[in-house]
């Protein structure tokens, strides 16, 4: 049998659970904080394979083993590594209280409807684009990605950063700053969480969510659902597709070009998504805030014209939606495509647009598949009567890159 320990948040290990160990693995700190039994082997944690090789050794002849760890080592912990390697049979676990329940105890908050994330040894985009577009969200934070990493990559938010560090230790530290002054400091190692809170909204009504994203009701919303000037809103039946071929998601950067009312993009925010929408005309840009604070969802607004106003957009998007159709649109796509991540969709009414739109997908390296789309709506007659109106058909196409630029990404 493996004992697993949890440790931390002021949690004492019983000395009977370590008294008859042939081995004891944990981190330096860990192992300092209990008493060994005499004889037993001991593996400071470091790189986590050859600490996994020696306990196998002694499973295999049948000698318990005591693995110490911090807080629920089930929750973002090494119970993963170690039932994919002896089996969850094997594992007697002994959790003490999470880092991320300690946090937000330390500040008096609820977290059932907080995202949880890790940023230990993964791509820190994820956790950033989740602290973007998420109200309460805890970082489980790693070399690479500390406060100092999230606030550089948070300035342009309104977000409260809670950055806990040392929790259950004599140096227990729990400090509110703005990201800016998150990025200015060195925290040094012993930071074990952050917490990042849209305040206006982590603070208001609870909310059913499941897993700590709220669950939207519906999808490809009707056009009266959003503010828009004359009709020009993307309809639909073609947000229907748009939507699926984007396939936002949380932990993942959407663009939203040329957003006009800004439909599109708050659908992305809706399903969790972190959202930047470029309008180029004021109304509009007012018109795309008004639309996301009506649905209870944060889009990032830039005021300019694409494809110029893009390279002013620091992190590559995972998924992009050019909408409207101009002169300038081969050039925007262009432009989108060099920085998309995974997928490209335009949408567009001109069929002089298409062939343009469609090459520069395809020499950007991405491969290209397209639809027209055309629908007719039930409509009221006179006489109780219903006939079809038709919309105006669009054009879809979307680019899906084919390898590459996701690689390393960790959801």
């Amino acid at each position: 049998m493996i004992t697993v320990v949890g440790m931390g948040a002021g949690a004492a290990v019983d000395a009977q659970v370590t008294a008859g160990a042939a081995l004891v693995v944990g981190g330096r700190r860990h192992l300092e904080a209990v008493r060994l039994p005499e004889g037993a082997g001991r593996v400071v944690l470091g790189p986590l394979a050859p600490a996994l090789d020696t306990v196998e050794k002694y499973v295999a002849g049948e000698r318990p083993v005591v693995v110490l760890a911090s807080g629920d080592p089930g929750f973002f912990g090494i119970v993963r590594a170690l039932a994919e390697r002896f089996g969850a049979e094997r594992l007697d676990v002994r959790p003490a209280v999470s880092s991320v329940a300690t946090a937000f105890a330390r500040v008096g908050l609820t977290w059932d409807d907080a995202v949880v994330v890790s940023a230990h040894g993964r791509d820190p985009r994820t956790a950033v684009h989740l602290c973007r577009a998420r109200p309460k969200v805890a970082v489980l934070t790693g070399p690479g990605a500390g406060p100092a990493e999230l606030g550089a990559a948070l300035r342009d938010t309104a977000r409260v950063l809670v950055v806990a560090s040392a929790l259950g230790s004599g140096q227990e530290r729990v400090e509110r700053v703005t990201p800016a002054e998150a990025a200015a400091r060195d925290w040094g190692p012993a930071v074990s969480v952050v917490l990042c809170l849209d305040e206006a909204r982590a603070l208001g009504p609870v909310r059913t969510v499941a897993g700590g994203v709220e669950q939207p009701a519906g999808w490809a919303l009707d056009e009266a659902e959003f503010d828009h000037r004359d009709s020009m809103i993307t309809k639909f039946e073609v947000r229907a597709l748009a939507l699926a071929r984007l396939g936002p998601r949380p932990g993942e950067l959407v663009w939203d070009v040329g957003a006009g009312s800004g439909s599109v993009a708050v659908e992305c925010a809706r399903l969790g998504a972190a959202v930047t929408a470029v309008e180029k005309t004021p109304d509009g840009v007012e018109r795309v805030r008004a639309n996301a604070a009506a649905h209870g969802v944060d889009v990032r607004v830039v005021h300019g014209s694409a494809p110029d106003v893009l390279t002013g957009l620091d992190d590559d998007p995972d998924a992009v939606f050019v909408g409207g159709g101009g002169r300038e649109l081969p050039a925007v796509v262009t432009a989108c495509a060099r920085r998309a991540r995974r997928t490209v969709v335009v949408a567009m009414a001109a069929l002089d647009r298409v062939p343009a739109a469609r090459e520069a997908l395809t020499n950007a390296g991405f491969s290209c598949d397209g639809v027209l789309l055309q629908s007719s709506r039930l409509a009221p007659l006179p006489g109780d009567v219903t006939r079809l109106a038709a919309t105006n058909p669009v054009f879809l196409l979307w680019g899906v890159r084919s390898r590459g630029r996701t690689e390393g990404v960790t959801q």
